[in-house]
């Protein structure tokens, strides 16, 4: 084993705190932990600086990231699972009465390559017929990839503004919630969503989002990844054998979570969540794998390409290394 230990930002999940914790361990080399706060901030120091050796990083920046050459490559490990019908907010005076409203309209998302957003709108444009070229894109942050050329309908917030009081001023028709949009105010810094932004009373574009994601899930399979492992290819060359030893780790931390979901005795904040989703996907609600999961690595790749975020389609096996 090398002494020199791997530098590493992962958020703790119950699916990863036994590797945290050194209860599972990798043969190639230590593991060393680092807590960035909020974790957003270890994305951009992973795709601006190659700050870490092993970084958990958001897939749709990932995938920006190797189209403009960052030499990095991801285990298809994915530590967050949602759909995406709910968290798309729209003010009641605003006249939206379904997605093709929106064109012409002015939607507020915190960057344009936000994961989110992106699923949001590719759902919109695939699923709805919205043609997103037509709607105004409002953004108050950065992207993590600063190379990044935007799309002409992409519009940033004036100088010390923000979605929030543009929504307030009236200025946004629709936007997403939480950390991707309207949930919080400012940049990703410490406690920047500690407490909501004061908003207008906003209503759920769709009417019963739990309904439309399973009827959604069942014709494609598209079960929408957000959070993948980003390693240095420098590091994969250095370590051959380290890749299949991770993918075999996290595969090991998750098993005792999935056995708790199943017989009930799981605890944390996101059981609810897992839950529901099992009763749309299945025994797995966090499937690893390029297998269990293309349909959704194809989807985003699609999606990145249709709004001009990564120049060309490519295939799973291109993005994600082979388990």
């Amino acid at each position: 084993m090398s002494d020199a230990p791997l530098k590493v930002a992962l958020r703790t999940y119950p699916y990863t705190a036994a590797l945290k914790s050194g209860e599972i361990t990798v043969p190639s080399a230590p593991l060393q932990f680092e807590e960035v706060k909020p974790h957003i901030a270890a994305f951009r120091r992973m795709v601006r600086e190659l700050a870490y050796d092993i970084c958990e990083i958001a897939p749709t920046t990932y995938l920006i990231a190797r189209a403009y050459g960052v030499p990095i490559k991801a285990l298809p490990v994915f530590f967050v699972r949602r759909f995406h019908h709910d968290g798309l907010l729209v003010r009641p005076d605003a006249g939206i009465k379904g997605p093709k409203d929106l064109e012409g309209r002015n939607f507020g998302v915190r960057a344009y390559s936000v994961t989110t957003g992106v699923w949001k709108r590719g759902l919109l444009q695939n699923e709805y017929g919205v043609d997103i070229d037509k709607v105004n894109w409002w953004v108050d942050d950065e992207e993590h990839v600063s190379a990044l050329k935007l799309p002409a309908n992409v519009h940033h917030v004036p100088q010390g503004g923000s979605l929030v009081q543009m929504m307030a001023d009236g200025q946004l028709d629709a936007a997403c919630t939480g950390d991707a949009g309207v949930g919080r105010a400012g940049k990703p810094d410490a406690g920047w969503n500690d407490a909501a932004p004061a908003l207008p009373d906003l209503q759920e574009m769709f009417a019963d989002p739990a309904r439309l994601d399973a009827e959604v899930y069942a014709k494609d399979g598209v079960f929408p990844i957000h959070g993948t492992l980003a390693i240095k290819e420098s590091v994969l060359e250095r370590y051959p054998n380290l890749a299949a030893e991770l993918y075999e780790a996290f595969v090991a931390a998750k098993a005792p979570y999935l056995a708790a979901l199943k017989d009930g005795s799981a605890t944390g904040k996101q059981v609810a969540k897992d839950l529901r989703h099992m009763q749309i996907v299945g025994d797995d609600p966090l499937p690893y794998g390029i297998e269990a999961n293309r349909a959704s690595i194809e989807a985003l790749i699609r999606y990145g390409h249709q709004q001009g975020l990564i120049p060309r389609l490519c295939s799973a096996e291109d993005m994600f290394l082979p388990f």
